[in-house]
């Protein structure tokens, strides 16, 4: 008995340990639910599967541990394919692709990070490349200025 439990907590902190190794991406509309049940600040990592620049972003700086952390910790952290017009979900009583979701966020450009407050009315948005330090101050200036104030 003692072996199970013992196995049991290095099973839990070993997941605890990984979780913190990478972002935990959600869908958007788990992210809307998650903010609904408990507010916090949706980033949504809006690409394309064609963007190097998008690539870059997700082999060097969303790999950074500390970007991983910040993350984690502020916000509920979403991946939006701007070209996908097939996974439907609702928002708000209206149909969206990922694709419309782009477009209805005025996302025109690539990799681009839209930030949405815990009332999920209030957007603002971090465009383009950015290495880990870089991305950090951007979103820290955001926190800051209040888009994530209740």
């Amino acid at each position: 008995m003692k072996k199970i439990v013992i196995i049991g907590l290095i099973l839990v902190t070993a997941r605890f340990a990984q979780a913190q190794d990478k972002i935990e991406w959600l869908k958007f509309e788990e992210a809307v639910a998650a903010a609904e049940a408990n507010p916090k600040m949706l980033l949504i990592d809006v690409y394309t599967d064609w963007c190097g620049w998008c690539k870059k972003m997700d082999k060097e700086t969303f790999t950074d541990p500390a970007v991983v952390k910040y993350i984690n910790g502020q916000f509920y952290a979403v991946k939006m394919n701007a070209e996908d017009d097939k996974r439907k979900f609702d928002f708000k009583g209206k149909e969206y692709t990922e694709a419309k979701m782009a477009a209805a966020m005025r996302v025109n450009s690539y990799p681009n990070f839209v930030i949405i407050d815990p009332t999920l009315r209030n957007i603002t948005q971090l465009p383009g490349y950015r290495q880990p330090m870089e991305f950090l101050d951007g979103l820290g200036q955001i926190v800051d200025n209040g888009i994530g104030a209740k």
